[in-house]
């Protein structure tokens, strides 16, 4: 019997493995899903990002903060379903350091500049055939994440031509390392932050617990022309100090706030938002927090978040302003 167990343990250690050999006896990682990204630590725990905020003291703004913010509700910008005929949310690819690497073209277009002279240059391994957050409409943002190297590769306005990608920026996150990128520099997001460590992700919140903070937008009246830290870039808000919010700024749901009438999923959510917040990264839509697109996603549950309002948030202080 115990021979049996062993056997049967075996095969599913086997079966559970990505590493396989090829025919030129090179180990290649294959089979990779969204969930094995959930498998990595993603920056130290003492990383910024990572922060409890939990007991971190009020900005003395944070009142007109809120106030100029508004009654807006909170609104999931990601999903199950499709919206204008893409998959809502900003999607992003798992891969192994196998992974063959392509060039990365910097330049501008219609849509937006060239800040390549504030970007890493490629290679990148982005797989040509990876998801482009909008089908392409947008900011179109294009996000690969090497699991074995740990290592994070982001674009915007991101197109893929021929043997490689062209994009309007792009960065690298050494997902091991507290290390942070030029100060001044934009990423893939306004703010110079990472993307994909912030969005909410549904493997993340079906195992019961988020740890990190939540991306979010803000539109330009409402953000002020600077930025705190981990953020590194600051945006053309229009917003005044001390009545809006710089990127990186976080707001926190507030500790009194009753979340027991929410599903378990949302609860998850809610509960991350009081310990990390919601951090701001971009310019978009007033209180839109992002996520990754997934099937599984409970579009009708996750309607339930928008009965929260910026008004059941405060804004955790803000320290020094770039």
């Amino acid at each position: 019997m115990k021979q049996l167990i062993s056997v049967f343990l075996t095969a599913i250690l086997f079966a559970s493995c990505h590493k396989k050999t090829d025919i030129n006896n090179n180990t290649a990682c294959l089979n990779t899903n969204r969930a094995d990204f959930e498998k990595i630590l993603v920056f130290p725990n003492d990383h910024l990002l990572n922060k409890d905020i939990s007991q971190s003291i009020v900005d003395p703004n944070s009142s007109s903060i809120i106030g100029a913010i508004g009654a807006t509700s909170l609104h999931p910008d990601f999903g199950s379903g499709t919206w204008q005929g893409a998959p809502i949310g900003i999607p992003f690819s798992v891969v192994c350091g196998s992974q063959s690497k392509v060039p990365i073209t910097y330049r501008s277009n219609s849509y937006d500049g060239n800040y390549g002279n504030e970007s890493e240059p490629g290679p990148f391994p982005i797989p040509l055939n990876a998801a482009i957050e909008g089908n392409g409409i947008g900011d179109s943002h294009v996000i690969s994440v090497d699991i074995e190297n740990k290592l994070l590769y982001e674009l915007y306005n991101a197109t893929q031509v021929g043997s490689g990608w062209e994009a309007s920026s792009g960065a690298v996150f050494d997902l091991k390392t507290n290390t942070y990128r030029t100060e001044g520099w934009t990423s893939a997001d306004a703010a110079g932050l990472p993307i994909l460590p912030c969005l909410l992700r549904y493997d993340e919140v079906n195992s019961g617990k988020i740890d990190h903070a939540i991306r979010f937008t803000l539109s330009k009246p409402k953000v002020y022309k600077g930025y705190v830290y981990p953020a590194l870039h600051k945006v053309n808000g229009t917003g005044s100090l001390g009545s809006s919010l710089p990127m990186g700024a976080r707001l926190r749901l507030k500790s009194n706030f009753d979340i027991t009438g929410y599903s378990i999923a949302n609860q998850v959510i809610l509960k991350a938002m009081k310990t990390y917040g919601i951090i701001l990264a971009d310019i978009g839509s007033d209180m839109f927090i992002s996520g990754a697109p997934d099937s599984r996603w409970d579009d009708i549950d996750l309607q339930n978040l928008k009965k929260i309002k910026a008004t059941d948030f405060e804004v955790v202080a803000l320290g020094t302003i770039k």
